[in-house]
């Protein structure tokens, strides 16, 4: 039986907050080190630091045992639906496309805007991932550019890197912006603000994310040789993203920035190539890699016309097989009726999503709350009380422990639905699709595990009070919170894979610590959200979704390896930069929100 009413306490060692907060970190810590330094799998981490949790709960912060597990299967139930739910779909379709070949006509002709992998992995991995972000979120950019990039020729490790890194700088804007709109129902903040705010910040860190590709690529020579195009690249995204959410539209800032940062770099390079093409060696990928990708690739010098040169380099020997498939793509031209079959899936997802999230007959209106009922593709969502978990803040407060079933509108169905149109446009059979569906599901089942379990943990240091009490310690650092604000987001991303979650779990904390410090709640609200963006690449569920997809499955923590110094040094870029923002220095940036209670 359950037991109800469990009251939170966030400072239950010695009544002390600083002591708490040791101890409320131990999950995190096991669950990083069982990860990166221990090589565990991610399955199995993620279910150790749940127990860790569960045991910290019970023992220290005297949460009853039924409430704390009943905490964890909300957390679980959550990972699967919304989230996995968009993963499994966004996949289905993927493989729909390898199913019938039509993923090797996209191939090519993303293969057609540049031979050089340099390039290929700034429009991939950064601008069509951004796109994919901006459309379903939650993990379905990592997988479905890592795939693209290996077929491309990227070593599997590799491309996982690369989308990892890539999912940055669009994730604060995805899903049509649901990372926003969910802070500014948890702050009580005016949505345009909070966009436009987070628009004056991640933009800044786009201008450097395409290089950080070119240089995970082919290191410190890639960058000399293809910075034009990741500079162009990082520009455009930056200036249409920063225009679209200050000035047009808050949930297609990542659309816009995405279609145009595709189209710069399209026109770019059709009149500038670099010195040298770049292609992967079909050597064994080193597993433990650096931050460097320079070792084990092909270069070839080209010709007046653009043209890879002919002849053998040092690495010719390596790289047969690479250049034929380049060679044979080149001379492959695939008919018009082909093309638009290649690209109908996402042009489906893209009406799909547009017509059901921007056409108020079609959106429709959420229930306002339990019991309530909504309209349009809202009409079926039911919103429920979780049985037998009740939760109080330490003020008394209830916390929210509802379920959201939004069978429709959920992301997840909208690209179930994308998908079956998709069935027709390619022309896939039900039988077919089906089998491709169940491929799928075997495919992702230790990620669909992995996510579940995270989330458990998450949901269990929530209810317990163990992340309030993380966040309130940080928090007490006065006029320095302005440096810190980022790292509660950036923490948040990492236990949950999920800047909504981040958003939901930390913006009002962040507003009240804003007062206490005089310091703007809009400014630090945002970079809840903007730091926040930074944990994507570290969480374990983006991890597990990055492994899964490239067939790297038990190998997350030496992706966490390859990608955790790229985290900790954007996310120490943020922190400056949102300290600026908050002194005379950069306070210009600020968007002015009149002022609210705390």
């Amino acid at each position: 039986m359950f037991l109800a009413n469990y009251q939170q306490d966030y400072s239950p060692v010695g009544d002390s907050l600083g002591l708490s907060s040791i101890v409320a970190i131990l999950p995190l810590l096991v669950l990083f080190v069982l990860l990166g330094v221990v090589r565990m799998k991610a399955w199995l981490a993620s279910l150790i630091s749940l127990v860790v949790a569960v045991v910290l709960a019970v023992a220290v912060y005297s949460m009853p045992v039924a409430d704390a597990l009943n905490s964890g299967l909300l957390g679980a139930a959550f990972g699967f639906f919304p989230i996995m739910w968009i993963v499994i779909n966004a996949i289905w379709i993927y493989n729909l496309t390898v199913e019938t070949g039509h993923f090797d006509v996209l191939r090519r002709s993303f293969a057609s805007i540049s031979d050089d992998q340099r390039v290929q992995a700034i429009i991939i991995a950064f601008s069509f991932g951004a796109l994919m972000e901006a459309l379903a979120g939650f993990g379905t950019p990592v997988a479905i550019s890592a795939v693209m990039l290996i077929a491309l020729g990227f070593k599997p490790l590799k491309a996982a890197t690369v989308a990892l890194v890539a999912n940055t700088a669009p994730v604060a804007f995805g899903a049509i912006a649901v990372p926003i709109t969910t802070l500014a129902g948890v702050t009580g903040l005016p949505v345009d603000d909070l966009g436009a705010m987070v628009g004056r910040q991640t933009p800044i860190l786009a201008l450097f994310v395409p290089l950080a590709l070119v240089f995970i690529v082919d290191g410190r020579r890639g960058l000399r040789q293809t910075w034009p195009p990741a500079v162009v690249c990082g520009v455009s995204f930056a200036v249409f993203q920063y225009l679209s959410s200050n000035f047009w539209s808050v949930p297609l800032a990542d659309i816009v920035a995405a279609l145009a940062s595709a189209l710069a770099v399209l026109v770019f390079t059709r009149l500038w190539h670099a010195e040298e093409t770049y292609q992967e060696s079909d050597e064994d990928e080193g597993l433990d890699g650096d931050l460097d990708g320079s070792d084990g690739g092909s270069r070839r010098p080209r010709t007046p016309g653009g043209e890879p040169a002919t002849g053998r380099d040092e690495s010719a020997d390596s790289q047969v097989l690479t250049r034929a498939r380049a060679d044979a793509d080149r001379d492959f031209h695939d008919s018009p009726l082909d093309v638009f079959k290649a690209y109908a899936p996402y042009l489906a997802i893209i009406v799909v999503f547009v017509l059901a999230t921007r056409v108020p007959a079609i959106t429709g209106k959420p229930p306002a709350g339990v019991g309530a009922s909504g309209t349009g593709l809202e009409s079926v969502t039911h919103i429920v009380n979780w049985p037998g978990l009740h939760i109080l803040k330490a003020n008394g407060d209830p916390v929210a422990t509802t379920f959201k079933l939004n069978y429709l509108s959920a992301a997840g169905s909208l690209l179930l639905i994308a998908g079956l149109i998709s069935m027709v446009l390619i022309q896939v059979g039900p039988r077919r699709a089906l089998r491709a569906y169940g491929r799928t599901l075997d495919q992702l089942k230790f990620a669909v595990l992995t996510v579940m379990l995270v989330l458990g943990l998450g949901y269990i240091m929530n209810e317990s009070g163990q992340t309030t009490t993380l966040g309130l310690w940080v928090a007490g650092a006065g006029g320095a919170f302005a440096f810190l604000s980022p790292i509660l987001g950036w923490l948040g991303v990492a236990v949950t894979g999920s800047d909504t979650s981040s958003n939901s779990l930390f913006g009002a904390l962040q507003i009240t610590a804003a007062h206490q410090a005089g310091l703007s709640p809009t400014l630090m609200a945002a970079a809840n959200s903007s730091g926040g963006v930074l944990g994507k690449m570290i969480s374990p569920q983006n991890l597990a979704i990055a492994a899964a997809a490239v067939g790297f499955e038990g190998r997350e923590g030496i992706l966490f390896r390859r990608v955790i110094v790229w985290s900790v040094v954007f996310m120490l870029f943020m922190c400056v930069l949102v300290y600026l923002q908050s002194t005379p220095v950069l306070d210009w940036m600020v968007v002015d929100t009149p002022a609210t209670a705390p």
